[in-house]
């Protein structure tokens, strides 16, 4: 049996990265939420900040932790099964790419054993800087990576010599037509993930009755950061939307499986596009809404696919419907919201019920939203390593065979299962023993035990809820 070396140097790309993604997406997010929870706690003294900032970093720790263990292994793809691409973008992307470690990694690197360790042990002026440090940290290597992977989406500043993009220009090249968008983007989408990821946790531990002041607040902030940002992040989305239509005009036509270049293009909420036969089937759309969301005039303009040949491009129906799956799950990230506010104003936000129990459901739904968005957009770039300059045959490793490429992605597969079940097992042996007590002015040195799973005591501890005085509202 013969594997092609090529797709299946894709597919374990796109395994590992997937696998990676959804831990950064959440760690960005959650560092900066621990630092806001150091922040109260200095400031206010209040225990339940300091309850909340204690559980967290645990989870953090651990999601951190996965996320350096199924992400280390990315840059050795490059040598192994990309080393063409490597050798012809080393002069910008090396640079890049030991920036991110030199900046970012050692940063936090640095204090994040300060802020996992050092609690009551240090000032608690330096823990907070740490918190603080290790939240910048974060965002330091996000840039990096995204200056890295918008560069290859909408490269600029570099030319072609003798077989090898050499940078005429750093500043160009680093910040690349896409890249703002990109990265404002994705920052925002961390910090939706973060604040569902916490407030579908607080809503779990409120119905068993754990912990309920610090969950309270923990809950409140985060409806606050979900009902601006979600729909913060359809406008950010739209001006995307519009850079891609300038920069990557193919991919866009995919997204909206447009075929044929037109006017007035309609919004498909439904569609089989049929690469081989180049259009749609059972397509359902609204008339002109495609034209009027992305040029912003009813009979704007939209290009099709078949402006490009069909080896040029991308696979439609992979981008056409994670657009959908994105875009759906961020509709519903704002329905969350407004449902949430709802229910404050009303004055029964705490109450338990149906928004509750939904809410631990919804966990699950910014990773689903950011491995949709990542699909569609690393697709859309296909057949292109680097857009318009390198493509995916000029850069994959000339002496790969099928058969080294299956085995090592059968690898990659084996372990990230053993990785990634162990992982969420014991994440979620993490969040059912719950919170520890903490009462005020106490430390936590011989009080507690070191191992993370032991902390936790059984959830159902406190008294039921009561009205809280100073409760964020």
């Amino acid at each position: 049996m013969e594997f092609d070396p090529l797709l299946i140097s894709r597919i374990q790309f796109a395994f590992v990265v997937s696998f990676h993604a959804i831990f950064p997406v959440f760690t960005i997010g959650l560092a900066s939420y621990i630092a806001l929870l150091e922040g109260l706690h200095f400031k206010t003294g209040n225990p339940a900040w300091a309850q909340l900032s204690r559980f967290w970093t645990k989870v953090f720790a651990v999601a951190f932790g996965m996320g350096v263990v199924s992400g280390i292994v990315m840059s050795f793809q490059f040598g192994t099964n990309w080393s063409n691409f490597a050798q012809m973008s080393a002069n910008f992307l090396g640079p890049i790419l030991s920036y991110e470690v030199v900046t970012a990694f050692f940063l936090e690197a640095a204090f994040l054993g300060v802020l996992l360790f050092g609690r009551d042990k240090v000032p608690r002026g330096t823990h907070l800087f740490a918190a603080i440090m290790v939240a910048l940290g974060t965002f330091i290597s996000s840039f990096w990576i995204l200056v890295a992977n918008s560069w290859m989406h909408t490269p600029a500043g570099v030319e072609f010599q003798d077989g090898m993009l050499h940078v005429r220009s750093w500043a160009e090249a680093i910040f690349n037509p896409s890249f703002p968008y990109r990265f404002t983007h994705m920052a925002v989408a961390s910090f939706l993930t973060g604040s569902f990821v916490v407030a579908g946790v607080s809503a779990w531990y409120l119905l068993k009755g754990h912990k309920v002041e610090a969950n309270r607040k923990a809950l409140s902030m985060c409806l606050w950061m979900i009902l601006f940002l979600a729909p913060a992040q359809a406008v950010i989305g739209d001006f995307h939307g519009l850079n891609t239509l300038e920069y990557q005009p193919t991919k866009v036509a995919a997204m909206e499986g447009n075929w044929e270049t037109q006017a007035g293009a309609p919004l498909l909420l439904f569609a089989l596009p049929d690469k081989a036969a180049q259009e749609n089937r059972f397509e359902f759309g609204i008339p002109k809404l495609a034209s009027i969301i992305l040029t912003h005039e009813a009979d704007g303009v939209v290009p099709g696919l078949t402006e490009v040949a069909p080896e040029d491009q991308p696979p439609v129906s992979i981008v056409f419907w994670s657009f959908r799956i994105m875009v759906g799950i961020g509709f519903l990230m704002i329905a969350f919201g407004i449902w949430g506010l709802v229910l404050r104003l009303r004055g029964r936000l705490y109450e338990p019920g149906r928004f509750h129990r939904l809410l631990p459901l919804m966990i699950a739904a910014p990773f689903i939203a950011v491995l949709a968005g990542w699909f569609t957009t690393e697709s859309g770039r296909a057949p292109w390593l680097v857009y318009g300059m390198i493509n995916f045959s000029e850069g994959v490793t000339p002496s790969l065979t099928g058969w080294m490429a299956i085995v090592s992605l059968i690898g990659y597969m084996s372990v990230y299962a053993v990785v990634y079940a162990s992982g969420g097992y014991y994440l979620w042996r993490l969040v059912k023993g719950g919170m520890a007590d903490v009462e005020p002015g106490s430390t936590e040195s011989g009080a507690h035990p070191k191992r993370p799973l032991s902390a936790g005591g059984p959830i159902g501890d406190t008294a039921p809820a009561a009205p809280i005085k100073g409760e964020w509202t």
